[in-house]
């Protein structure tokens, strides 16, 4: 018995990806408006999560998730749907750690990315600085003001994000 099927093995068609996605830790998010201009260029689709209603666009790509107000709800909502086809959004660093571990890429609101590399170095910054703020009685502390460059280096390094997940 002859074939004329040189390849006698059946072609399998590639797998299919899923397409990549941006998950918002919203409640206090600062970048959102640019977000939402860098998912309009690339078709991509948004998630805002929040424990809270706000203002958003009418748009098919962007979505909302509102969970409960209980504790670390909206986190531990995106840390269950980080996975290595989404950008995760968020100042938060214990949520940050939670999903690299997942396979995310993720990006802090002011454009600086948060790796494997650096996250050790920022969850014991984070650790003693909330020491230090504890023995204060009173004296607070928080981020830095957000800045024009804040801004422009967050777009640039969402779309650079966007880009390497394609």
């Amino acid at each position: 018995m002859t074939s004329d099927n040189p390849d006698p093995l059946p072609r399998i068609p590639p797998p299919i990806t899923q397409p990549p996605r941006i998950l918002v830790d919203a409640d206090a998010c600062p970048v959102k408006e640019e977000i939402y201009k860098v998912a309009y260029r690339r078709n991509v689709a948004v998630v805002l999560v929040s424990n809270a209603r706000f203002r958003m666009p009418d748009h098919p790509l962007i979505t909302r998730v509102i969970v409960s107000d209980s504790f670390d709800a909206a986190d531990d909502w995106i840390a269950e749907q980080a996975g290595a086809r989404s950008v995760v959004i968020t100042a938060d660093i214990l949520l940050a750690d939670r999903c690299l571990k997942a396979g995310a890429v993720v990006i802090g609101n002011n454009g600086k990315p948060f790796t494997s590399a650096s996250i050790g170095g920022a969850i014991a910054t984070r650790a003693i600085l909330a020491d230090l703020r504890a023995g204060m009685d009173g004296i607070g502390g928080g981020p830095a003001p957000f800045a024009k460059a804040d801004r422009s280096r967050f777009l640039q390094a969402l779309d650079e994000a966007l880009v390497r997940l394609g």
